[in-house]
This record gives structure tokens, C-alpha cells and sequence, in this order.
């Protein structure tokens, strides 16, 4: 009779309440749902007016974004940094891709020179395909 009750002891054991474990799940789903935004966010800017006609299609793939913002923050593809290592980058991707469209969304406000520099040293690197980007809506 005590072999029995002890089989019953084991079998209470071997069950898993998954209640907890779904707790967990959501908590963590909730805290990727709310930060996965944050961390996307780049630069904020406004870009200048313009009309401009569509987009060809143009193969994602091919196309580099490169944001400079009113206080000469640079960001290549959402990611801050210098403008010589945006440049190194460029080159880099530009000799393993010839294809490649650097996308330039450089905000309202910031200094001409910020451009300038970009696009000379783009030149500089053999990249002559660019697009200034501005903002369609009137």
C-alpha cells in the first residue's frame, strides 16, 4: 500500500504549473514591445520642403542613409558616428557593391558645410551616386 501512495507523491511532482512561466513571457513580450521603438529611433529632423518626382525602384539593398541633424550630428543607416567613419564605411560597401545610392536626409537647419563635406568626400571615395532627400508633403 506505501508503494502506491508513493507513485501519487511522484506523479504530483512531475506536473509543471505553466502559469508562472506564461507570466514571465508576457512581462518580457510587454518589455520588447515598449523598448524595440526606443532603440530605433535616430536622429530627429526636419526636412526641407520639396517636390521632387518618385522613386524609381531601387533595390534596398543598394541604398545607404546617411542623416546629419541641425547640431552636425552624423548617422549612417540609424547609427551615430563620425563623418570619417561614415566615409569608411561608404567606401568599404562601395567596393563590394557598385551599385550603392547614398540616401543624404540632412535636416532644414544645419550648415551647409555639413553637406558639402559629405558629398566631397563621397566624391572623393569614387561614390558618385547620391540622392538629397526632402520631405514631399506640402
Amino acid at each position: 500500500m506505501r508503494r502506491f501512495s508513493q507513485r501519487s507523491h511522484l506523479v504530483t511532482v512531475a506536473e509543471i504549473n505553466i502559469t508562472p512561466l506564461l507570466d514571465l513571457a508576457f512581462v518580457l513580450l510587454i518589455i520588447f514591445v515598449i523598448t524595440t521603438p526606443l532603440l530605433e529611433q535616430s536622429i530627429s529632423l526636419k526636412l526641407p520642403k520639396g517636390v521632387g518626382r518618385p522613386d524609381q525602384h531601387i533595390d534596398p539593398h543598394n541604398v545607404r542613409t546617411v542623416e546629419i541633424s541641425n547640431t552636425g550630428v552624423y548617422a549612417l543607416d540609424r547609427h551615430r558616428m563620425n563623418l570619417e567613419e561614415i566615409l569608411g564605411r561608404l567606401a568599404s560597401d562601395f567596393q563590394s557593391n557598385p551599385e550603392m545610392i547614398v540616401y543624404i536626409r540632412a535636416d532644414k537647419d544645419s550648415r551647409y558645410d555639413l553637406v558639402a563635406q559629405l558629398i566631397g568626400g563621397c566624391q572623393a571615395h569614387g561614390i558618385t551616386r547620391y540622392s538629397l532627400r526632402t520631405d514631399p508633403t506640402r
